[in-house]
């Protein structure tokens, strides 16, 4: 693995980005090179979108769409929300094991319980299991995932803050939050738009990560739904009625693929956007 600093000269967060590299790496083999960007025709010739700028294998891994190459100062969102000079060690590492994996390796068989067989349930302590549920009963009951303040009560319970223990529960891959700290996913829910809608009976909707969540949610709620979504290769739409734990599926010949995109990462990056819903087994192939 070849690793690559960009850096202006004299860049405050260079030896933080190389610091940090280097605890995140732990016992991995790689080459890690620092290289000092001069000018703007440089920093557009290597992809510099700001100082430090870390390439792994020749690729930005925390590359912004349509950012533009830039030798100014550049921050990075860190996992409870405020910016630093460089990634923090936690998402270096993720960075590092995506990168460490080829494209024709084996990947380990799909695990239905996810974080290696650890489930989905947040542990008890500091707080994180009664958050974890405020969360998710938020989604359950007005369809949209609620905002730090939401939960600050459920928190100071434990003596904590909500952001803190947001995000805790992130970086364990309990849920996943966006680039200002806010919820973007908690299992089996999603914040933003996907191929999958679940109606509950009083009119309630949500998003789910993926067809198998889709799937889970009544059962887990112990309540009837209707789950839309469609076809990703013909657009055909397709909807599975839950009514007492009897499923009912529309067009009948409907099936659910279950793979994963790499090996390793949170489920939402390497599975969830794999997990749908086809008409047939041969759009499904397809």
């Amino acid at each position: 693995m070849r690793i690559t600093v960009l850096t202006v000269p004299d860049c405050p967060n260079a030896p933080l980005a190389q610091e940090r590299i280097h605890l995140a790496l732990g016992e991995r083999s790689a080459e890690v090179e620092l290289s000092e960007v001069t000018g703007e025709a440089q920093a557009a010739e290597r992809g510099m979108t700001g100082s430090p700028t870390i390439l792994i294998n020749g690729t930005d891994p925390f590359a912004t769409p349509g950012a533009a190459t830039s030798v100014s100062c550049r921050l990075y969102r860190a996992p409870d929300g405020h910016t630093e000079g460089a990634p923090s060690v936690a998402d270096l590492r993720r960075a590092l094991e995506i990168a460490g994996v080829t494209t024709d390796c084996e990947c380990p068989p799909m695990d239905a319980a996810g974080r290696a067989g650890r489930g989905r349930l947040a542990p008890a302590e500091r707080g994180l299991r009664s958050v974890q549920q405020a969360v998710v009963r938020h989604f359950a009951t007005r369809g949209r995932a609620p905002e730090a303040a939401d939960l600050e009560e459920t928190a100071a319970g434990q003596g904590r803050q909500a952001a803190d223990v947001l995000a805790e529960l992130a970086a364990e891959d309990f849920l996943t939050l966006d680039a200002d700290g806010r919820i973007r996913a908690a299992y089996p829910f999603s914040a933003v738009p996907t191929a999958h809608r679940v109606r509950f009976p009083d009119g309630t909707q949500a998003w789910s990560m993926c067809a198998i969540d889709a799937l889970g949610i009544p059962t887990m709620l112990d309540t009837d739904a209707v789950i839309t979504s469609s076809d990703p290769v013909t657009g055909e739409p397709i909807t599975v009625s839950s009514t007492k734990g009897h499923m009912v599926w529309e067009p009948v010949t409907t099936v659910v693929y279950v793979g994963q995109r790499s090996c390793t990462g949170p489920a939402a990056d390497i599975t969830c956007g794999a997990l749908n819903f086809f008409t047939s087994r041969a759009t499904a192939h397809e």
